[in-house]
């Protein structure tokens, strides 16, 4: 393991900025690549049908971005992390939804400057037309979509029901994709347009097959996957062991998380993103979950011998990105079970543990947790209290106290969202570097 981490420490470029320039490079190319279709393929009928072209080819390319952002490429998701793929591909869709109404409302425009109508008669007029009829209704949809995903909208929503009207993006892409393919000026103007375009989506639309349906579909006819234990591990929590064939072939670390469905014990579409609570062996995998929702409530009544639907392993809250020899895992509440993971990595010496929870009775898997680290060597902080108590042990001051030398390592943080804010906030104004700060707030939505 030490060898593994000096290895990772003499890397010129991390991996998560490398896997920034790779998704960098793809935008620029395809946008350059754009931009000379765009500027070969000829004017509009007039200079307000040649602006919504460009906005269109715009539109389409962001769109095949928008699948890549959320296809879960295994490469892409181990060195930036689900959630910040995510989180950039909910800015991406508001993007994606001012291109197209601005792409929409100039093309109706155009029309109507050179047909001298009104907007409204030529809107009726186009929508007789079925491909830009096929483009409103994929606009209307996106619209819908973003809608429903502004923060004030969402929050009132359940996520099953969010998620079953996200998933209609998926037919805004069919129509626009048929809507596209019939608009002779961008998607035939040349047979190097149609090559590019029939490549970017076959591409997009691959990726997103592969990742989502696919690769899952084969890993659980692979690795048979079974509930082997169920144990309670206090009044609220609970561990769930699962085994399965050939899982020292499954792609897993510690630190990360997989999408855990239990057929017959819930319906398909409820599930959760549950972290592993201790390294792949590749015998079993562990999850180690609290009763907050609908789900992860009914966990311990999963019969041992059922069946277990797993996505993933998924997540960069993992070793590959340490940077220095000592590390400071941080964790709150029930966030101690990736870190507990990652503690089985670690090398013996140079490890601080900050556990933070309300009482000492809440530190689940607290026991397994003071044996890793004693046997590390290392130095372990239970720190018991509210979140509003104060002063913060996560205040700065507070924080250079209990590991004075925070600055030279590694410092990964896992708990709930407002401790995690406070913590990164914390080292920021202690200055830790950027690339020794590592942290992941697992949800789906």
């Amino acid at each position: 393991m030490e060898a593994k981490i000096s290895q990772v420490r003499q890397r010129t470029t991390p991996p998560v900025v490398m896997a920034r320039w790779a998704l960098w490079a793809f935008v620029v190319v395809n946008l350059v690549i754009v931009e000379v279709l765009f500027f070969t393929a000829g004017a509009g009928k007039n200079e307000v049908l040649t602006v919504a072209k460009f906005f269109g080819m715009h539109a389409a390319v962001v769109m095949l971005f928008q699948l890549l952002l959320v296809a879960r490429l295994p490469w892409l998701d181990r060195r930036i992390g689900m959630d910040r793929l995510t989180v950039w591909h909910r800015w991406v869709g508001f993007t994606l939804l001012w291109t197209i109404l601005t792409h929409a409302f100039i093309v109706v425009l155009g029309y109507a400057t050179l047909d001298n109508a009104s907007m409204g008669k030529t809107f009726l007029a186009l929508a007789g037309v079925p491909a830009s009829l096929l483009g409103m209704c994929a606009a209307l949809i996106v619209v819908v979509i973003g809608t429903v995903s502004t923060r004030n909208v969402r929050r009132r929503l359940r996520y099953e029901t969010w998620h079953g009207l996200h998933l209609l993006l998926y037919l805004a892409l069919g129509l626009a994709f048929v809507h596209q393919l019939r608009e002779t000026t961008t998607f035939k103007s040349s047979p190097f347009a149609q090559i590019y375009w029939w490549a970017l989506w076959l591409f997009a639309f691959g990726a997103l097959v592969t990742g989502r349906i696919v690769m899952p579909l084969w890993r659980n006819a692979y690795h048979h996957f079974e509930v082997a234990a169920v144990v309670p591990e206090s009044d609220d929590v609970v561990s769930i062991h699962v085994t399965g064939r050939h899982l020292d072939k499954l792609p897993a670390r510690a630190g990360q998380f997989c999408i855990w469905r239990f057929p017959g014990h819930n319906h398909w579409w409820l599930a959760n993103p549950f972290s592993l609570s201790a390294a792949p062996d590749g015998r079993t995998l562990r999850l180690t979950a609290k009763a907050v929702g609908k789900v992860s409530a009914g966990l311990r009544n999963v019969p041992v011998g059922s069946r277990a639907f797993v996505e993933g392993p998924y997540g960069a809250f993992t070793s590959l990105h340490r940077t220095r020899p000592g590390a400071l895992l941080i964790a709150g509440g029930v966030g101690i079970t990736p870190i507990r993971a990652l503690l089985e990595e670690e090398p013996a010496g140079d490890v601080v543990v900050l556990y933070r929870v309300r009482t000492a009775e809440d530190a689940v898997l607290a026991d397994e947790v003071r044996t890793l680290v004693a046997e590390r060597g290392g130095r372990l902080h239970l720190l018991t209290g509210r979140t509003a108590d104060r002063p913060s042990p996560f205040e700065p001051g507070s924080l250079r106290t209990l590991v004075p030398d925070i600055d030279e390592r590694d410092v990964y943080v896992c708990g709930p969202p407002a401790m995690t804010s406070a913590v990164l906030d914390a080292l920021r104004r202690l200055k830790v570097p950027g690339r020794q700060v590592h942290s992941e707030r697992f949800g789906l939505a």
